[in-house]
């Protein structure tokens, strides 16, 4: 496969990379707003609740608990302002692999393990902060899904390593 493929690839799967983790971590900045949101479309006073009230419940549940944490502890909503600055500043590292992907396989490698390192991560985080079962399964899915186009990534650079040689 000649190069211009693997380097249009890298580039497409690295662009579509660093907006999903800028646009996840925005998500955290109006976490009270997006918790009442889904609260009335799937909490438990909702049809979606109803059918499925573990998660009706469970949403309901934080989202009275994030106002009621809020109206007493406003500086406790920066720490997802942190959350998202973060998740801004790892997708600026992976601008390294858009740029050079062979000098910077190392940033698609380290984006990797810490997508496996979200599942033991958060089976730990949650017997810890009680989480039920469900909602670990959409924490995980981040990094078994972000997973994939890095996988992706890194087996286009070890192409282009070889065609290079």
């Amino acid at each position: 496969m000649p190069r211009t493929i693997y380097i249009r690839r890298i580039r497409f799967l690295m662009i579509f990379f660093i907006i999903a983790l800028v646009a996840s971590g925005l998500t955290a900045v109006p976490l009270e707003w997006e918790l009442g949101l889904l609260d009335r479309l799937a909490g438990s006073a909702s049809v979606p609740g109803h059918l499925l009230p573990a998660l009706g419940e469970w949403i309901s549940r934080v989202h009275t608990g994030l106002q009621a944490a809020y109206a007493v502890f406003p500086q406790v909503a920066y720490g997802t302002d942190w959350l998202a600055f973060a998740h801004i500043a790892i997708a600026t590292a992976f601008i390294g692999p858009l740029r050079d992907p062979i000098r910077n396989r190392w940033v698609v490698e380290f984006g990797m393990l810490a997508c496996a390192l979200l599942v033991p991560w958060t089976l730990l985080m949650a017997v810890v902060r009680h989480i039920p079962w469900f909602w670990q399964l959409v924490d995980m899915s981040f990094g078994v899904f972000g997973i994939i186009p890095l996988w992706w990534v890194r087996r286009d650079i070890l192409r282009l390593e070889s065609l290079e040689r």
